[in-house]
């Protein structure tokens, strides 16, 4: 019975060993990217911004928002607006499935949730490895902050700043300040 004991000890400091080789000092979680889908393209975006990743849930519509803006979710108390990312860059819609998420954002302490088609992996991307993106005329109105290289991967990595409009963040006020009220 002691060997299993040893077993299971030798086993669990070899997992602890492992998780440190995979969170130590070295990594700088600037470099790191959620990937998610749209569509057949892979995009990425902060790591340090995403807070959770949840499935999709009712979304409650809001009227007067620009139609990227698909309306709020309560997730555990909180009203989050939710940006459909599809329809911000003019995609064309799909009906929701098992795979679409809301990855929730938290940008200057607003929470902001963006429903993409999956989500991939986290990839460490460093600086090093990206290049500034295409001049394509209006570049998406600047939300392409570069292409990410990772062996024979590639990322569209976002600048969630510019992606998430300031009519979004002005709608999170509202909602918190009619909650305070």
């Amino acid at each position: 019975m002691s060997t299993t004991t040893n077993q299971t000890s030798q086993k669990r400091e070899n997992e602890d060993e492992e998780l440190n080789l995979v969170f130590n000092d070295e990594n700088d979680i600037n470099d790191m990217y959620l990937t998610f889908g749209l569509g057949t393209e892979e995009y990425g975006i902060g790591i340090n911004f995403v807070t959770e990743i949840v499935g999709m849930q009712r979304v409650m519509e809001v009227p007067d928002v620009p139609p990227f803006i698909k309306g709020v979710i309560n997730l555990r108390g909180k009203v989050i607006p939710v940006m459909d990312v599809r329809k911000r860059f003019n995609m064309v819609e799909e009906a929701y499935n098992e795979r679409t998420v809301i990855i929730v954002l938290d940008i200057n302490s607003v929470l902001i949730g963006l429903i993409v088609d999956n989500v991939s992996e986290v990839m460490e991307i460093p600086e090093s490895q990206i290049d500034q993106p295409p001049q394509f005329g209006a570049n998406q109105e600047g939300v392409i902050r570069g292409l990410g290289k990772q062996g024979n991967k590639v990322a569209i990595l976002l600048d969630v700043q510019r992606l998430v409009s300031e009519q979004v963040i002005d709608l999170q006020r509202t909602i918190l300040n009619l909650k305070a009220e």
